[in-house]
């Protein structure tokens, strides 16, 4: 695993509430990216020092940067069916963190979809919000660039094999595909994914989930 240094210039994060606080709001405030953004900037993350469960996405989409709600889409009903999450767990911040590699809306690619999450993003705010939730114990990687940027060489040559070998991240990471209704061709053609790898990812979840809830 490569784990980013901490921003420059900034100080060593805390375990405390007040830490995790002043790191989303510090975040958002950001507006590294204002002119580049063709929606302007609004930074969407979430998550609470007690959560165990740390889910990495892209960047949000259109409907997300109009509600403010990480996953308030198809893409996020998809990925609370996967895994086995009703709305209420999923949006509690004690139990589940979501920082995205990029945290705001990045605009639309002309061959479809959206662009890539912004480069400067993931610099300056992963590794920083990571250190402020001290008891994550399993963190999801969704799509290539959260798979790229969090497990570095170990990563495969593509985000399918890279999936495939969910095996080898045990049992800190656990990449996946993404969940939009894009990748729906890509389930059909690795029928591994539901009948292998969902099986245990909702085992891990529950269990980081369930952690909380009894501690």
């Amino acid at each position: 695993m490569v784990t980013p240094a901490l921003p420059p210039g900034r100080p060593e994060p805390v375990e405390t509430v007040e830490t995790v606080e002043t790191v989303k709001a510090a975040a958002r405030a950001c507006t590294v990216c204002a002119p580049v953004l063709p929606l302007g900037p609004r930074p969407v993350l979430r998550g609470n020092p007690p959560a165990r469960l740390l889910i990495v996405g892209q960047a949000p989409g259109t409907r997300v940067h109009a509600s403010g709600i990480p996953w308030d889409d198809a893409s996020g009903t998809r990925l609370r069916q996967w895994l086995a999450l009703p709305p209420e767990v999923f949006y509690d911040e004690d139990r589940v963190a979501i920082v995205p590699m990029g945290l705001c809306y990045p605009g639309a690619n002309p061959k479809g979809g959206d662009n890539p999450p912004r480069p400067e993003c993931a610099p300056l705010w992963q590794a920083w919000m990571r250190a402020a939730l001290p008891a994550v114990t399993l963190t999801l990687l969704i799509g290539q660039y959260a798979q790229g940027w969090w497990l570095g060489p170990a990563r495969q040559p593509t985000m399918t094999a890279t999936v495939a070998h969910w095996r080898d991240y045990g049992p800190a990471f656990f990449p996946l595909p993404h969940p939009s209704w894009r990748n729906t061709a890509w389930l059909k053609k690795n029928p591994w994914f539901e009948a292998e790898a969902l099986p245990v990812l909702r085992q891990r979840v529950a269990e980081a989930v369930h952690s909380v809830m009894t501690s």
